[in-house]
């Protein structure tokens, strides 16, 4: 997928957005340095060329309850399409497996799993075993404690459209 071109100002307004959430227009426009209209306009075409997503609360899970988090990283036994998208299928419908990614390398997916103890989450594995998956074999990693966990700054990772003056505008 190809990216799409942004300039100085849509870097800022998603670096703002990623960063407090869902804002007033004044105050977007305070953070990105631009009046409440434009922004607002750019905020609405970054949402329909699907760029937002959603605005999201970061909970504290650990100050509500006891949970156990592990990371789980899965290997199938063929490499089939068919055998991917049911293993897909099952992750997206099962809401303890918050992320999963599927990579190249020695395994195909690593997931991140949150249930409110390690009993339940043995049971999700077993559930995921029994439901033909195509698992060949899984290993498991307890979180103990978070170190990080960040959002990644789009200013250093997104290259900036600049005009014929280098201001970062868009001619």
């Amino acid at each position: 997928m190809k990216p799409i071109a942004l300039d100085a100002a849509d870097i800022r307004i998603l670096c703002a957005l990623q960063e407090h959430g869902q804002l007033s227009k004044s105050r977007l426009a305070e953070l990105v340095g631009l009046s409440a209209t434009p922004s607002w306009a750019r905020v609405a075409r970054l949402t329909k060329a699907g760029l937002i997503r959603g605005y999201h609360a970061d909970i504290a899970l650990g100050r509500i309850a006891d949970l156990a988090k592990v990371v789980v990283t899965v290997s199938l036994k063929s490499h089939r399409k068919a055998d991917f998208e049911r293993f897909e299928t099952y992750v997206l419908a099962t809401p303890e497996i918050t992320e999963c990614i599927s990579t190249g390398g020695g395994m195909d997916y690593v997931m991140t799993v949150i249930t409110p103890n390690l009993p339940a989450f043995q049971r999700l594995m077993e559930a995921m075993l029994e439901a033909d998956l195509a698992i060949d074999r899984y290993m498991t990693y307890i979180a103990t404690r978070q170190i990080k966990s960040a959002r990644p700054d789009l200013a250093r990772l997104v290259p900036v459209q600049t005009g014929k003056d280098g201001s970062g505008a868009k001619d």
